[in-house]
């Protein structure tokens, strides 16, 4: 599995401070991208927590899956949580070190009682000592936080800097595409109560990475046989686990999950603790063995060249807004909604994009990734090219013949396209298009492209033309350092 070597620089140490008064949380971010433009330590929030032990709970509980490799756990990953400032709300993310959980922790404007300073991505310092004293938080004391320095307007350093270099796997940046793919195709599932909730959640096995099938049974969920109409997947219960740090504080439980039906494949699944004034929430791939990187949910979108250039354009209309509403990026781009959405896909490659369930809507971040990096990592996508450019594609009315080395595979395009390939024959496409149906699908689209002329409407030229110059900008604006981590040399 291929990384990159990433440097997390900050002033100095994230700390819990006792004074005085109230104990002040100081969380420490590295160099990140703002709506100002790029900054060394940017700072989004100064005030009260109005729950400050569940906070600490969450905080941790993001710390905890980024501390951690849920398969081959002998492994310990050490990764920086993301936070995210989106005007009225902080965003804390964080991916295990296996790729296969990703976990949020949502502190809404009710959560904070206190100044938003700013809007923006960059990583947090969360530190051994850190968490340490972040378990210690209890009772109803009131704490302070600050995100960022305690003077933005520093320009020498007092003390010393805290780097850390972390071996940073591909597969995180794929897993951060993938996952807003699948959730966005989630729907509320279930709803259980504080009590049920906690009852559920302590009566799941321990160091179990069976999938198990749940369904609503009165005001609870109970195992079910398989899988079924309103039924959810959790693939590996065991990677829950991080929700006990907060089950006490817990005011409700909400379970997310793509439609099945009986037959249908184990499923990536969304689980929602409501805090007071907050949510932490967990999503799980279908398999505890595999992460998100290999699902293939954003292989479509990759495959399509109008995708490309529309991502330009949404990308330039991008805010630091709490809700990124699909209807109005239609609007003012000029596109159909479908559009707007495989934008916001390819956009999501470079970690631009993320999704929020309970609200059903995306929201804005930046990672130090350019758009097309997890395309070129994309074995599959890769090797479509290669079969196109090589020639081997033969489009028939329907159907296709992909010629790849010495066999040739026969594929029919209705629905979402199925092959002959070994690959399709044992995923069914559950894990996105083999190489061969994707080849067949960029044929298609560039042929009929090249048909009505051209995949952008002409009363959006202008439009896309000036939006992508705007884009550009900005991509060599970012470009010229990370958001939150800088790539060793």
């Amino acid at each position: 599995m291929s990384s990159s070597v990433h440097s997390f620089t900050y002033l100095r140490s994230s700390a819990l401070l006792a004074g005085d008064g109230a104990p002040r949380l100081s969380l420490e971010t590295c160099g990140g991208l703002t709506s100002h433009g790029l900054s060394p330590f940017p700072r989004f929030f100064a005030g009260f927590l109005t729950a400050p032990e569940a906070a600490a709970g969450g905080l941790l509980a993001v710390a905890d899956v980024a501390a951690t490799r849920y398969y081959q756990p002998q492994n310990r990953a050490w990764l920086d949580p993301v936070v995210t400032g989106n005007g009225d709300r902080l965003r804390f993310e964080s991916f295990s070190g296996c790729g296969g959980v990703y976990a949020r922790l949502d502190v809404l404007p009710d959560g904070i009682d206190g100044e938003m300073l700013g809007t923006g991505t960059t990583n947090v310092d969360v530190n051994a000592p850190l968490r340490e004293a972040l378990a210690m938080v209890g009772g109803s004391d009131p704490l302070h936080m600050a995100v960022g320095p305690d003077d933005v307007t520093v320009t020498t350093f007092d003390g010393p800097i805290v780097e850390k270099k972390v071996p940073l796997p591909d597969r995180w940046l794929r897993g951060f595409a993938e996952v807003q793919v699948l959730a966005s195709r989630f729907d509320l599932r279930a709803e259980l109560g504080a009590v049920e909730a906690v009852r559920f959640l302590r009566s799941l096995p321990k160091n179990n990475r069976q999938v198990l099938w749940v369904r609503p049974a009165g005001r609870t969920l109970r195992a079910a046989p398989g899988p079924a109409v309103g039924a959810v997947c959790l693939a590996g219960p065991d990677r829950l686990r991080a929700l006990a740090r907060i089950l006490r504080h817990a005011k409700a439980l909400r379970v997310y999950g793509p439609a099945v039906a009986p037959g249908s494949p184990a499923v990536a699944s969304a689980w929602e603790v409501e805090l007071p004034g907050m949510r932490l929430t967990l999503t799980v791939s279908p398999d505890a063995a595999r992460g998100f990187s290999g699902e293939g949910a954003v292989l479509d979108a990759l495959a399509t060249d109008q995708a490309a250039e529309d991502a330009d354009l949404v990308s330039a209309l991008l805010a630091w807004e709490p809700r990124v509403e699909v209807g109005d990026l239609a609007r003012d781009a000029g596109i159909d909604a479908d559009r707007v959405r495989a934008a916001l896909v390819r956009l999501g490659t470079s970690g631009r994009i993320g999704y929020d369930v309970a609200e059903a809507a995306y929201f804005h971040r930046e990672l130090p990734y350019d758009t097309g990096r997890a395309e070129r990592m994309n074995p599959r996508l890769r090797d479509a090219h290669a079969l196109v450019d090589g020639g081997a594609v033969a489009v028939d009315g329907e159907r296709a013949q992909v010629r790849s080395r010495e066999t040739t595979y026969q594929v029919r395009m209705a629905g979402d396209g199925t092959c002959t390939c070994e690959w399709w024959a044992k995923h069914r496409g559950g894990r996105g298009p083999c190489k061969h149906v994707l080849a067949t699908q960029i044929v298609a689209r560039r042929a009929a492209s090249g048909a009505d002329g051209s995949g952008t409407t002409a009363g959006t030229a202008a439009t896309a033309s000036a939006a992508a110059n705007t884009a550009q900008s900005t991509a060599a604006n970012t470009g010229a350092t990370t958001t939150g981590t800088e790539t060793s040399r």
